[in-house]
């Protein structure tokens, strides 16, 4: 469903547009999170949300 939005341009501006990246993610820059929540490093982590969004949530 996203790669036909993003083809037309209203689509593209209505997903990216709202963005802070103004971009779409690649997909390594989402699955880089998940080895980090399955290491060591997180493992004090409780109850936390990690976004991944390219700041869509921060608008």
């Amino acid at each position: 469903m996203v790669p036909f939005r993003l083809a037309d341009p209203d689509g593209q501006k209505d997903i990216l547009g709202t963005t802070i990246m103004q971009r779409p993610a690649q997909p390594e820059e989402v699955a880089g999170a998940v080895p980090f929540l399955a290491s060591d490093e997180a493992s004090y982590m409780t109850g936390s949300e990690m976004v991944v969004d390219g700041g869509y949530t921060a608008q």
